[in-house]
């Protein structure tokens, strides 16, 4: 054999070797990505599951305030509804996904604010409980979904980089979308006493 063809053969095992060890690292990457969307979803259910016990200790002190019951009922069960197959997350997802727990945030404070009317109910120890849990679950899911972010960019930039990009292209690697704050979120409130 000429030198040529072995040069050739060379540069094409080295090229396998790459290729097989890029392949590898983003299976890897993804699939932490996978596993840390599975941890966000885990903290979402488990305020879903929080909040009927919350509705129905609200009831018992303000039975008359039944729109706000059956928003937050609602919301929940959209919130829940919205599932998205972490092998196949897409920016249109994650946005109807965000979607859905904004709305469920948005019925969770307007119940909140329904119990700051009752002042025998914000003393109520179920109350006082729930309440701690849902706000330890809130920063549970901050912490979760800025995780994800850090999966999800870390895998991002890996995929993007050169020479990994002929790989991920020709292995069919695709961006993961991150985690976006909610529209308007940038404005601060508007404090007035």
């Amino acid at each position: 054999m000429n030198k040529t063809l072995w040069i050739i053969i060379a540069i094409v095992v080295v090229l396998g070797i790459m290729g097989v060890s890029k392949y590898n690292t983003m299976v890897s990457k993804d699939e932490a990505v996978v596993t840390q969307w599975a941890n966000v979803e885990t903290q979402y259910q488990r305020r879903a599951d929080l909040i009927p016990n919350l509705v129905n200790t609200v009831k018992g002190y303000a039975s008359h305030e039944k729109d706000v019951f059956e928003s937050v009922t609602k919301a929940r069960a959209q919130a829940t509804s919205v599932t998205i197959d972490a092998s196949n997350l897409t920016p249109a997802m994650m946005q109807q996904y965000q979607a859905a727990q904004s709305g469920l945030n948005s019925a969770l404070s307007r119940l909140l604010a329904v119990a700051e009317r009752y002042p025998e109910l914000k003393a109520n120890q179920n109350f006082l409980e729930l309440q701690a849990q849902l706000e330890g679950t809130e920063n549970r899911i901050a912490v979760e979904r800025r995780r994800y972010n850090e999966m999800a960019q870390d895998y991002n930039v890996y995929i993007r980089k050169f020479p990994n990009s002929m790989f991920s292209g020709m292995f069919g690697f695709e961006r993961r979308p991150p985690f976006e704050a909610e529209k308007g979120s940038e404005k601060a409130p508007d404090v007035q006493f």
